[in-house]
């Protein structure tokens, strides 16, 4: 009886197990995502960086049937937020807004807790966006060329506001300073937003922000824009001059965003990932979102190998721009 007993434990294990062995696969296949993705932003709310990871986020809610909520976790010209994602699980369901901020920040910054190169997997491009220089109409300047008599006639007295050490925004005030040979104060916010706010406010002269956060304000004629640092004019702006145009020949800054994900990550989440993205930026309401932002689509093909080139590119281009102009964030 002991036998028998023995051998019927023995067939229901066998029918358990196999029955588990079947059910193995459907719990490997689970597709992703199957639960909300938090996008961390590095800058605060209201900078171009935040508002393209919001506009990015709801396009890929609606593409892959998830909610992918943005987080603010500002500081350091981005590199508190980029840290705290280095550091999550790579699993997909961390996620961070990259910029050109976080190549540049490799050679800015003698000290960094995170290496944007080896610690994050790419996913692709986001958006680019060109900067624009932008006064307070209380400054007395109209053109480039009277900015820069401005400049040298109020050494070290004329502020040009940042979204922080080490950002686009700040290298473009650097690269002009070194162009033009003028003393401006570098003055250094926790994101475009902030900057923003007290340039409207006058606490600040001007800023070379990112487009699509001081269009609407250079549209309601609270800010006055007097150059772009694209090679081309903006449709957004047609009336106002490229920088080059302006009497610096070959001035161009260009600002991008894109996704990354944690070292680790699994291949197959990051293709997944770089599909929706590039289904997402093929959609028309997107493009209408960033025609009207100011934000442009990245070129084609956008994939992780073509977006991982691109960030050792610009590593290289901006160390160098470093190096000359001697700044250091720490």
């Amino acid at each position: 009886m002991k036998t028998a007993l023995t051998r019927r434990l023995a067939a229901v294990a066998v029918t358990l197990g196999s029955a588990l062995a079947a059910s193995a696969p459907a719990l490997a296949a689970k597709p992703y995502p199957d639960r909300p993705v938090t996008l961390v932003v590095g800058y605060a709310a209201g900078g171009a960086t935040d508002i393209v990871a919001r506009l990015m986020a709801k396009s890929l809610s609606e593409t892959l049937g998830q909610t992918f909520v943005v987080e603010n976790k500002t500081g350091a010209n981005s590199n508190i937020g980029a840290e705290i994602v280095s550091r999550a699980a790579p699993d997909g369901y961390t996620l961070y807004m990259g910029s050109i901020a976080n190549t540049i920040n490799r050679s800015l910054y003698s000290q960094l807790n995170y290496n944007f190169v080896k610690d994050f997997k790419p996913v692709g491009m986001v958006a680019t966006i060109p900067n624009i220089l932008v006064v307070n109409p209380k400054l007395p300047v109209k053109t480039v060329q009277e900015y820069i008599a401005y400049a040298r006639a109020h050494p070290g007295k004329l502020t040009c506001a940042s979204s922080g050490s080490g950002s686009s925004i700040h290298l473009s005030c650097e690269l002009f300073k070194m162009e033009t040979g003028t003393d401006i104060l570098h003055v250094p916010y926790r994101g475009s937003g902030p900057a923003v706010a007290d340039l409207l406010g006058g606490q600040v002269d001007s800023m070379f922000d990112n487009l699509p956060s001081s269009l609407p304000h250079v549209q309601a004629g609270k800010l006055r824009a007097i150059g772009v640092t694209s090679p081309k004019r903006l449709p957004s702006t047609p009336d106002v001059p490229t920088l080059a145009e302006s009497g610096l020949p070959g001035f161009d800054v260009e600002s991008w965003f894109g996704l990354v994900a944690p070292a680790g990550t699994p291949q197959a989440v990051i293709a997944r990932l770089n599909e929706a993205l590039n289904q997402a930026l093929a959609s028309p309401a997107l493009q209408a979102s960033y025609q009207q932002a100011g934000f442009y689509a990245p070129a084609t093909p956008n994939t992780p190998e073509t977006f991982a080139k691109k960030i050792d590119s610009e590593i290289d281009k901006w160390a160098a721009v470093v190096k000359r102009a001697d700044i250091k964030a720490n």
